[in-house]
């Protein structure tokens, strides 16, 4: 008696009979997301990152610059991971990952002429004790 209804009920879901297939579909739509997420969010920003370095590596003395603070300048020393950048009127350190991209050579300042007093370098005071 019981063996029938038993029989009439059939396989439970998740069973041996489309079990994967049922699974799978049940993930598909985060698996799709996770594929979106990544082709739109994440790659380019790895893209981007790559270039940025390439461009800090590649950058030599003279090179017209952007700051990260939207100021134009031209490069005057390189040393590790710190520049001296020539703004016009003003002759300023600045890391060099805070240099954000190389500018078109009509918008960067005349070099300072040579001339016997020097443009004041600005640095920052520690204040630590």
């Amino acid at each position: 008696m019981f063996s029938s209804i038993a029989y009439a009920m059939g396989t439970p879901p998740g069973g041996a009979e489309g079990g994967a297939n049922a699974m799978l579909a049940n993930f598909a739509p985060i698996i799709l997301i996770i594929i979106i997420f990544y082709f739109m969010l994440i790659r380019p920003q790895q893209k981007k990152a790559k270039l940025h370095r390439e461009m800090l590596q590649n950058m030599k003395k003279g090179d017209p610059i952007i700051t990260s603070s939207g100021m134009y300048g031209r490069i005057i020393e390189l040393d590790g991971e710190e520049a001296l950048v020539d703004l016009g009127e003003f002759r300023v350190h600045i890391g060099r990952n805070y240099l954000n991209a190389l500018s078109p050579n009509q918008k960067c300042p005349v070099p300072l002429k040579k001339s016997k007093k020097k443009a004041p370098v600005i640095e920052e005071e520690n204040d630590e004790e």
